[in-house]
């Protein structure tokens, strides 16, 4: 499948906005192509009741997207969440808690708040990736306040999807691609170099440890520049990455 302006191996127009509302602690507008996402980070003095005789905070997301992400309207999620959004919130919470060090949280959680606004593809993957930014700007507001020292934040994490089409390895796939894909791959990663998550679906073929291989290969390649691009919009937040 011939793609539209641009390579195999490219990622589709990234921009990360910090602070988009002005309530939350931590505010990111997510866009990646023509999939936008809102991710809000927010400290709670509370954890759950589960977590309390640990000491330790907790992070943990909602996911939802939103009536007019899609061209048919979707339904709010008022009463009972469908399988697959509570899969990903799943993957946003584990994947962030992954890059915190949560005994030096003390008993706060931070909860973040992750809602499609558009959709083309790879949301659960923006969502990992702009979240990330969104939970640094929340620590630094809970740094400032006192709730915490300088070195909660552990690692950066950020997500990204290969798939096979027609027998071609893309990086980054927008909903046209997804649909047509024999298999499909969405990885997180932090910057320790250490894999979080990878879900590799064969949807309408199966594929070998080499096309895995493959997939894994280019998607580190295609995550290793959105650390770039993080890195480039938290360098105020990040000096112990630096």
């Amino acid at each position: 499948m011939p793609r539209q302006n641009r390579q195999p191996d490219e990622l589709r127009p990234v921009e990360i906005v910090r602070g988009f509302t002005r309530t939350a602690p931590g505010s990111v507008l997510m866009r990646t192509g023509q999939t936008h996402v809102l991710c809000t980070a927010s400290i709670e003095e509370t954890v759950p009741a589960w977590r309390v005789a640990s000491g330790a905070g907790w992070v943990t997301a909602e996911y939802d997207m939103l009536p007019g992400s899609t061209p048919q309207r979707r339904p709010r999620s008022r009463e009972r969440l469908d399988g697959r959004t509570q899969e990903i919130q799943r993957l946003i919470g584990r994947s962030l808690r992954t890059v915190v060090d949560l005994p030096k949280l003390g008993p706060r959680t931070i909860y973040l708040d992750c809602d499609v606004l558009q959709a083309d593809g790879g949301t659960r993957t923006a969502v990992i990736t702009g979240a990330y930014v969104a939970l640094c700007d929340a620590l630094a507001v809970g740094r400032r306040r006192g709730l915490w020292g300088t070195d909660v934040l552990t690692a950066g994490v950020a997500a990204v999807s290969v798939g096979l089409v027609d027998a071609e390895l893309l990086l980054d796939l927008d909903y046209r691609e997804d649909v047509a894909a024999q298999v499909d791959c969405n990885l997180v990663l932090t910057t320790r170099g250490e894999w979080v998550e990878v879900q590799a679906t064969g949807e309408h073929a199966t594929y070998t440890d080499d096309d895995l291989a493959r997939m894994m290969a280019l998607g580190r390649r295609g995550i290793e520049r959105l650390f770039a691009l993080q890195r480039a919009v938290l360098a105020d937040r990040l000096p112990q990455q630096e």
